[in-house]
């Protein structure tokens, strides 16, 4: 493809945006005659790269990564539509020094959706990229989110293993689809709420949208989560809890715990970033609705 280079196409293999006969593939596909290749290409962002001074919240930082506590409504990395006003923009502004992942993604090793909030780690050197990234392809990297939602789930704990790819019917979706890349999420329940659900979820594979997918699934979608549970808050019969979760403006799901080993030491590292205000203000609700009644 012209302009595009072998890892950037690797890239979109990766991201399941080459379907073989409707479903992704692996790069060693052999291609046979006859098969329908569909492949969605995006523009390549632009390399002229501007640091932007956008505050960020700094858990941790040395000479080899930074771990950040990304905001909800901040987007990782320049991509189609989206040029400036990212974290990268903001790594930029704040280290000098980043790894060279990409023109448009200095640093970025792995990534949150756009209205998940919590840890994210960064390089700031190549061999810290390629160590860390190394350690994100093994799964060996821990992370464990919360999410809150919508009903009463009633296994203590639970394993969802279900193979996730692009939405054939919509391609800004995933979904779950036979053949497609395997997807593994542990959850336990936290609390329980008498129409809600807060649940811890350890990710064992990084699949996009993996735990909204998973958790939508289950037939318990995340609250606020628009693409996988539009249209849940509608059955909220409490108005000022309905009003709140319309308000939140993004989806209660946030990256709590980060773990992996160091680059340079090896030295095992655990980070754990607290809820953001927004999402506490709704559980605190929460809970005086539940002491309510």
């Amino acid at each position: 493809v012209d302009g595009w280079s072998r890892a950037r196409l690797q890239r979109l293999i990766e991201a399941e945006d080459v379907l073989v006969n409707g479903k992704p593939v692996k790069a060693s596909y052999q291609v046979c005659e006859n098969d329908e290749i569909e492949v969605e290409l995006t523009p390549a962002p632009s390399s002229n790269f501007a640091p932007e001074a956008i505050p960020l919240d700094i858990v941790f930082e040395d000479d080899d990564l930074i771990v950040v506590n990304k905001p909800a409504g901040l987007v990782v990395h320049p991509a189609a539509g989206v040029h400036s006003g990212t974290l990268a923009n903001a790594l930029a502004y704040h280290f000098q020094q980043l790894s060279k992942a990409g023109s448009t993604r200095p640093g970025i090793v792995h990534r949150l959706d756009k209205d998940t909030s919590g840890l994210l780690v960064a390089a700031r050197t190549e061999s810290a990229h390629e160590y860390l990234a190394d350690q994100f392809r093994a799964r060996e990297v821990f992370k464990s989110y919360v999410a809150l939602v919508y009903g009463v789930v009633k296994e203590a704990a639970g394993r969802i293993e279900q193979p996730i790819a692009r939405d054939p019917r919509n391609r800004t979706r995933m979904a779950i689809v036979a053949g497609g890349r395997g997807a593994l999420s542990l959850y336990k329940v936290r609390r329980s709420y008498d129409s809600f659900t807060l649940l811890d979820v350890e990710l064992k594979t990084g699949r996009t949208h993996q735990i909204r997918v998973h958790l939508s699934w289950l037939k318990h979608p995340v609250v606020g989560d628009e693409l996988y549970g539009a249209g849940r808050e509608n059955n909220v019969q409490d108005v000022q809890l309905r009003a709140q979760i319309r308000k939140l403006n993004r989806h209660f799901l946030h990256a709590e715990q980060l773990g992996f080993r160091h680059p340079r030491t090896g030295e095992p590292m655990r980070f754990t970033a607290p809820l953001p205000i927004e999402l506490l203000s709704l559980l605190e609700q929460l809970e005086a609705r539940q002491a309510h009644n």
